[in-house]
């Protein structure tokens, strides 16, 4: 599975075969062992084990190791792109645009309302399969395109947001 990895301001692209982790054409043989009951965890990469506090809120990670605390958010491949399609996560304006050619079953928001980072707008079908769209920041739902039970293409528009007011 392929993920976009976020550590402060830098980006990595990382893939992970069981427990085989693939970071910027290096491969290492990790494992993360949570301590229950605590907020650490063991990184083992390649045989060194390192130890860290991990905490878990507002869809990022906090992780601690040596004093040092770095925010790292996790997302796969799918809701990178997503997010390129719908305008990034960095505010909410924009036109949230449907990532896949489906069916629209349900609108969350409606014109007028705020949303946050994060939360439902639109359910598409496509393959089978239901998609939950989420707002890319906080804003202001400005319009509404989608229509319950109406087909959709990929990149067709599906809801604007503005600034949240």
């Amino acid at each position: 599975m392929r993920y976009v990895v976020t550590v402060g301001e830098e980006r990595f692209e990382v893939e992970v075969s069981g427990d085989r982790v693939a970071v910027g054409g290096k491969t290492v043989v990790a494992r993360l062992e949570p301590i229950a009951g605590t907020p650490m965890s063991v990184l083992h990469l390649d045989g060194t084990a390192w130890s860290l506090a991990m905490s878990y809120a507002h869809q990022r990670w906090a992780v601690q190791h040596r004093g040092r605390i770095r925010a790292v958010e996790v997302v796969d491949e799918c809701t990178h792109r997503m997010r390129g399609l719908t305008g990034g996560r960095a505010g909410a304006g924009g036109v949230v645009r449907a990532p896949m050619s489906g069916m629209v079953l349900r609108l969350e928001v409606e014109v007028g309302q705020r949303v946050s980072r994060g939360e439902a707008l639109v359910v598409l079908e496509a393959m089978k399969m239901e998609n939950e769209l989420r707002a890319p920041g906080d804003g202001t739902v400005t319009r509404v395109h989608a229509v319950p039970g109406v087909a959709v293409e990929k990149g067709a528009p599906l809801v604007e947001l503005g600034p949240a007011s």
